[in-house]
């Protein structure tokens, strides 16, 4: 049998992420074979979930060749916000005593066009300002923890952790469809409707594109007549708008809220990004990809816990696997120059 090394070798670099998720889960699975039972990997997927809304938000403008640094605490912001105005009636610390019962689809609405706001902020201060990314976006990070802070410091609350959801509200976060283990939770579902959603835009649309245009050479994208400036103000306030999405099913699946709700949410979206290769040089990513650096720090967050490793090295073997990944991307990146 005759074999090919370059092509072994390129299928590798180009399924690397998925063979590590699988030699990690089996890894796990040999150590302790009830790794693999559906209750365990039901949970996976029910923690991954947001995370997997607001790493596809922060995978636009990384494939762009920003950085968005404001994602964790928008994600705060939106869970507070969504929180705070969908409380039962007879809770003693409500954040808006006399406040009826809101039509439930109102405040999540809401929330998630506070997060689209950000986004357009982030757009504007980086395609109209021409302000870098990371430093854009670290400004709006500390104004929007200021803006939340000072809201969820408001009286009566006067920063108590926001709690008493509205059994309809919690029912998105923690509520499936189907019976016991074998049920798929509704936060699952959006998750998976989102993917699909944003697999459309990234390869299926101008917009998608334009983005890797802009990604992979801004200045062939102008000189090509793409509008650079309104197309990073838009894919800034989609991102925006997912992290408003992802605070709200966060709160939705905790059943409450406070103004730390999505502390370094950013790093771990950059990270699972990174790792599912998009690349941190711009123009390149994949939905697949993302998704499966998620389910990577989902397997070793759930997965060494389960079978009681310490804490402490998770987060060397997770750091291992950020620096390795991105090396690896500087390496294809240089092979390609």
């Amino acid at each position: 049998m005759n074999f090919d090394a370059k092509k072994i070798q390129d299928f590798f670099m180009q399924h690397a992420i998925y063979i590590v998720l699988i030699v990690l889960t089996v890894a796990i699975a040999i150590y302790d074979p009830r790794f693999l039972s559906v209750t365990t990997i039901r949970d996976i997927l029910l923690q991954s979930s947001t995370r997997v809304i607001i790493a596809l938000g922060a995978a636009f403008v990384l494939i762009t060749g920003g950085v968005d640094l404001s994602t964790g605490r928008v994600v705060g912001l939106t869970a507070v916000l969504s929180a705070s105005m969908l409380q039962v009636a007879d809770y003693s610390r409500r954040f808006y005593p006399d406040l009826p019962d809101l039509p439930i689809w109102l405040p999540i609405l809401l929330a998630v066009l506070a997060g689209l706001a950000v986004g357009i902020v982030n757009g504007f201060i980086v395609a109209r300002l021409s302000v870098p990314p990371f430093i854009a976006t670290l400004g709006t990070m500390v104004i929007v923890y200021g803006v939340n802070s000072i809201y969820f410091d408001m009286k009566p609350n006067e920063s108590q952790p926001i709690g008493g959801l509205r059994p309809d509200f919690t029912e998105i976060g923690s509520g499936a469809l189907g019976v016991g283990p074998y049920s798929i939770p509704y936060i699952v579902i959006i998750a998976i409707l989102i993917s699909v959603i944003v697999w459309v835009i990234f390869n299926k649309t101008r917009l998608g594109k334009n983005m890797y245009a802009i990604g992979g050479n801004v200045n062939a994208a102008v000189v090509s007549g793409i509008n650079v400036g309104l197309n990073l103000l838009i894919l800034y306030s989609i991102a925006g708008a997912l992290y408003g999405l992802a605070g709200v099913l966060e709160a939705a699946r905790t059943g409450g809220a406070t103004n730390n709700y999505g502390n370094m949410y950013e790093l771990d979206a950059i990270a699972a990004c990174v790792v599912g290769g998009v690349s941190t040089a711009g123009g390149i990513g994949t939905v697949p990809g993302v998704l499966a650096g998620v389910l990577i720090f989902g397997v070793i967050n759930y997965g060494l816990t389960f079978i009681g490793m310490n804490p402490y090295w998770q987060l060397i073997i997770k750091g291992l696997i950020i620096v390795s990944a991105v090396a690896f991307d500087i390496r294809k990146y240089l092979a390609k120059k």
